[in-house]
């Protein structure tokens, strides 16, 4: 079955497409991997976030970097192609911690941690509707998504692939 785009989300990048696209997020450590569709609107769109926030004194090159400016942006890049905030569904996953580093086991040093919390933190206070995510853990991720049928699937080293939910089957019982 033939498909639109293939769309890699490189770090720091947000990428939105409207009609069939695949899009997927490599080798997420500490980062997280956000899917956002709006199935009326056949709009999809995908981030690869570092880090929580961005830097106070500094410009924000990439708004995709941080999770602060980035999920609003991928939001309003989403809805330049038709999509409306109201309708759209997400799902996250990433967030690990890869790295150990001596006993040290502050949370300052966890940045997977700390990228899942502002995620999760910044979704809430949007008022998003995110129906599932995989977040911790000590296993790096990879997200794929198939805008077509909304199957957002989780792939680790350890665990092999599974999905975690399907987007536009959960649009359509959400509507009904």
């Amino acid at each position: 079955m033939p498909v639109g785009n293939q769309l890699l989300v490189g770090m720091s990048e947000i990428k939105v497409a409207k009609g069939p696209a695949i899009f997927t997020c490599l080798g997420l450590g500490s980062c997280i991997g956000l899917v956002a569709i709006d199935e009326q609107a056949d709009v999809c769109g995908m981030i690869h976030i570092m880090l929580p926030e961005a830097f106070k004194d500094k410009p924000v090159d990439k708004p995709g970097k941080f999770a602060d400016t980035g999920i609003p942006e991928l939001l309003s890049q989403m809805e330049k192609l038709g999509a409306s905030k109201s309708r759209m569904i997400m799902a996250y996953a990433g967030g690990a911690q890869v790295f150990k580093f001596g006993s040290d086991s502050s949370s300052r040093l966890d940045v997977g941690a700390r990228n899942g919390d502002a995620v999760t933190k910044i979704l809430k206070s949007l008022g998003a509707r995110v129906l599932a995510y995989d977040i911790g853990g000590s296993s790096g991720r990879t997200v794929i998504v198939n805008a077509e049928d909304g199957e957002v699937k989780v792939r680790t080293v350890h665990s092999g692939e599974k999905t975690i939910c399907s987007l536009k089957r959960s649009a359509k019982r959400l509507a009904a």
